[in-house]
């Protein structure tokens, strides 16, 4: 089922902002609370070398090294104090805390801006005479989004400096969107709103729909799209989601126990919760299938032979960026059946692939063969499968060719 039927105003502002969504959910909230609960008291300040940002953080620095979340706002909000309560909860608890937008700033943010915030993070880090030199853990980086700034998160959950993803209130708005799902590596954790949450529907897709042996977390708190985020601290959202950072960035097995096993903390409580793959002691890799069909010993025919079956194979760029893409390949039987596929991929110099789903490579750069996994091999005349990976360098240019059996 197509999920645009799904769509709330406030995740279409991710593709088209709206200036009343923008306002409803990124208002700055009333009678922030100073400080958090956290043992470091918290504020926020701004950088001249991070423009339109908002960086939370200890008053004083701790001697604990801070892990960092990177945040987008509700609405994909140019306002970084959206979620202010939230964000100070979350620094007083020994974090370096960034979001998207100029304290009371106005406008729309873009995924881009939570790069910049790890990028900044990272080079703050390494600088002599920066107030963070030495201070942060650049091993520990989350990134995170309420609503539309969900969807930001989801853009840059591949970064590999990322190791964990948290979605607040959202979820992809249509299925061409699920490629972002299919890259997904490090652990991910939903806090959603609920039945009553109008992403509701889109997160719980996006759920089913997540890499097997991927570890995730789902909860559902029934208060709404709204969260709780304008509460003192946070509210309960804010709370679960210091434990959860805790565990993942900070590796506190005791605030682990919050999400893992049959008995865990939030388990038989206002919240409805689900589990994969997760362990309190490091979480299984993700796995893939074995391939049935092993890579040719030699080379693919250029036509398939009489009675063979043919197919056709056409070949998309779906996402590019500065270091990468993410392209999709459509694998289409000919007059006959087939049993099996094999593509030959040409790659252009300097690209290569570092994962893909939905079929087996036997190389990562130049010209490269995928056949198909053991579920899609079988194709009736005419009937269309695909495969999809994710790349380093530019994608444009490749070509592909098809053989089938």
């Amino acid at each position: 089922m197509s999920r645009r039927a799904k769509v709330c105003a406030g995740l279409v502002a991710a593709i088209v902002p709206a200036t009343a969504v923008i306002v409803a959910l990124g208002a700055t909230p009333a009678g922030a609370a100073i400080g958090g609960s956290g043992p470091y008291p918290a504020d926020y300040e701004t950088s001249a070398s991070l423009a339109n940002h908002t960086i939370f953080r200890p008053e004083t620095l701790p001697a604990e090294r801070l892990p960092i979340l990177v945040w987008g706002n509700g609405g994909c909000s140019a306002n970084g104090l959206s979620q202010g309560n939230f964000l100070r909860e979350i620094a007083s608890h020994g974090f370096l805390a960034i979001a998207n937008g100029a304290p009371n700033g106005s406008g729309s943010t873009n995924a881009q801006m939570l790069t910049q915030s790890i990028d900044w993070a990272v080079a703050e880090n390494s600088r002599q005479g920066s107030k963070y030199y030495g201070k942060l853990d650049t091993s520990k980086i989350a990134v995170a989004g309420f609503s539309c700034g969900g969807l930001e998160a989801y853009a840059v959950s591949n970064d590999p400096r990322v190791t964990t993803t948290g979605i607040f209130s959202s979820g992809l708005l249509n299925d061409a969107d699920d490629y972002q799902l299919h890259r997904l590596t490090k652990p991910i954790a939903y806090f959603i709103g609920g039945p009553s949450d109008i992403a509701y529907p889109n997160a719980m897709d996006d759920w089913g729909k997540l890499p097997a042996g991927l570890p995730a977390f789902m909860g559902n708190l029934n208060v709404g799209h709204g969260g709780t985020y304008d509460q003192p601290n946070g509210g309960e959202f804010g709370r679960v989601a210091v434990l959860y950072l805790k565990w993942r960035l900070k590796g506190d097995i005791a605030a682990g126990t919050t999400f893992v096993g049959p008995d865990c903390g939030l388990c038989r409580t206002q919240w409805s919760v689900q589990q994969k793959n997760l362990t309190l002691d490091g979480d299984p890799p993700p796995t893939t299938p074995p391939p049935t069909t092993p890579p040719p010993t030699t080379p693919p025919p250029t036509t398939p032979p009489p009675g063979n079956g043919g197919c056709t194979a056409t070949y998309t760029v779906q996402d590019q960026w500065n270091e990468g893409f993410v392209a999709n390949v459509n694998v289409t039987a000919g007059s006959n059946s087939l049993t099996g596929w094999r593509v030959t991929l040409n790659l252009p110099s300097g690209a290569s692939v570092s994962s893909m789903w939905n079929g087996v490579a036997s190389g990562t750069s130049g010209t490269i063969t995928v056949v198909n996994q053991s579920y899609n091999g079988q194709l009736g005349a005419g009937q269309t499968t695909n495969f999809g990976f994710q790349g380093a360098g530019n994608g444009s240019g490749a070509t592909v060719s098809c053989t089938g059996s």
